[in-house]
């Protein structure tokens, strides 16, 4: 599992240095061509940041698997790690994977809109509504599955409150972070 990490850190580098050529691909392109490429400058920024977040995200994945799965950290030293990097179990890991799937798909629509023709073809529908079942998909592992159906007296359905194993989900987990 510590290869896997170090694999995931030299992809976040590889995705820091790409991200680093498209922004001077961009700058390159304002330098001589003015505002007249402001298609190819969109584009270029655009893919750096979509660079930028994957090398996080891999970054993120690494320290997680690392200091989750193979070494413990003591609660010291987690404390001084940002919330927002620590990722408590394997289920959070699989969701943080799917939201960066959702947003690469986004930037990448993006991207496609900034740079292709004005008329859009079908198939340009094809990513957003991949990322509204991918998005669909997730709210719905999110929900915890129940054969008991609740009806409270007024006759509606409400979402069930999700179980005490699942910390992923909860929100006050979230918000402490």
């Amino acid at each position: 599992m510590l290869l896997a990490c170090l694999w995931a850190l030299l992809g976040a580098i590889l995705m820091f240095g790409l991200a680093g050529a498209k922004l001077q691909h961009a700058a390159e392109a304002l330098w001589l061509g003015g505002f007249g490429q402001a298609k190819t400058i969109t584009a270029a920024v655009m893919g750096a940041t979509d660079a930028s977040l994957f090398g996080v995200v891999l970054i993120i994945f690494a320290y997680a698997i690392t200091f989750g799965f193979v070494f413990r950290l003591n609660s010291r030293a987690r404390e001084r790690v940002p919330g927002w990097m620590q990722i408590e179990n394997v289920s959070e890991l699989k969701h943080a994977l799917i939201e960066v799937i959702i947003v690469y798909l986004v930037v990448d629509f993006a991207t496609d809109l900034a740079t292709g023709d004005s008329v859009l073809a079908w198939e340009s529908l094809v990513k957003p509504v991949s990322v509204v079942l991918i998005g669909a998909t997730l709210r719905l592992m999110a929900v915890p599955q129940s054969h008991e159906h609740q009806h409270p007296e007024g006759g509606s359905l409400q979402a069930l409150p999700p179980s005490s194993r699942d910390t992923a989900h909860s929100p006050e987990k979230r918000l402490s972070r």
